[in-house]
């Protein structure tokens, strides 16, 4: 059992990316934090990441660990507390020494379409521009309408919104959650069904990233919100599965079952970038780490590592 330790007069340096989003993610989990424990003063520390400099396609240069490297090294080098991160961008092997310390409650997991020429998917004319910069939206996108121009796009939420202006797009795909927590909500912005749309695994949830047996595992562990952390493990084994790299098309999400029994429904997808080859699957049960597994195993059973060989080859 992790003992809190007193607070008053503590501090704690929170590590962040500088992108809009991500401070006002830390902004909201260091208040809440600091409500949760009197005393507390948490002081915002924004860096810069690889990944908020690189260019190019993220599976090439490195992956979504990129974005996470130089807050980790603060995390093991003692020059923060804690990190936080949006959970679909965190990858799934963490460094030695740190561990997930708490999940807040998830935010809705959905994407959003937004475009001013339709209110969903379907609406779009035929052969639109869409914009994304995830392979699993454009997968899925595919599979759904084959017609569509799915054209790679890649920055934060001002960056992306900006291009479809400039570009004069159908639409662009992006996280309903982002857009909530920036407070963005004169968008022409349509939530995207979760049976059209699978969810990236992770997606709506934050990590809290800290160092193991430190004084901010318990503090964190205030704010931990145990059906998140349930859905987080479900997911991520999912991607564990798979290899861990969080530039798979891969579609992972789970929830509490319809039948208000306290157990978990996870489904998942795994797909080539085209669309034209995938493998879906689904389980429900009480663990979730046994969910996953039966999950993934439905998924071989329809084909997963014949859309791996083909996505290698």
């Amino acid at each position: 059992m992790t003992t809190r330790p007193p607070t008053d007069g503590l501090r704690l340096r929170l590590g962040t990316r500088r992108s809009a989003l991500a401070l006002a993610q830390s902004g909201m989990i260091a208040r809440a934090l600091e409500a949760a424990n009197p005393g507390l003063t948490v002081e915002m520390v924004p860096m810069v990441t690889t990944g908020d400099v690189v260019t190019g396609d993220l599976a090439l240069v490195g992956g979504k660990g990129l974005f996470t490297q130089e807050l980790e090294r603060g995390l093991l080098d003692g020059a923060l507390d804690l990190a936080v991160h949006s959970l679909k961008d965190l990858p799934v092997t963490l460094p030695a020494g740190l561990v997930v310390a708490a999940y807040p409650e998830r935010a809705d997991p959905r994407d959003v379409l937004v475009s001013e020429l339709a209110s969903d998917l379907d609406g779009l004319p035929e052969g639109a521009v869409v914009l994304t910069g995830a392979l699993r939206r454009r997968a899925q996108i595919l599979m759904r309408r084959p017609d569509l121009r799915v054209e790679p796009i890649r920055g934060n939420v001002d960056t992306r919104l900006r291009k479809w202006r400039e570009q004069g797009a159908g639409g662009v795909i992006l996280a309903g959650a982002g857009l909530a927590r920036l407070g963005l909500r004169d968008l022409p912005a349509h939530p995207i069904p979760t049976s059209v749309l699978i969810p990236a695994p992770g997606q709506g949830i934050l990590a809290l990233e800290v160092c193991e047996g430190s004084p901010a595992v318990a503090l964190c562990r205030t704010l931990d919100h145990a059906p998140s952390a349930r859905a987080a493990d479900a997911e991520r084994r999912v991607v564990a599965a798979f290899g861990g790299d969080c530039t798979l098309p891969l579609a992972a999400w789970a929830r509490p079952d319809d039948g208000g029994n306290g157990r978990l429904r996870l489904t998942a997808l795994l797909a080539t970038p085209d669309g034209a080859h995938s493998a879906r699957g689904e389980a429900v049960g009480d663990d979730p780490a046994r969910v996953a597994e039966d999950c993934v195993a439905a998924m071989r059973e329809d084909g997963a590592e014949e859309v791996l060989t083909r996505m290698r080859g």
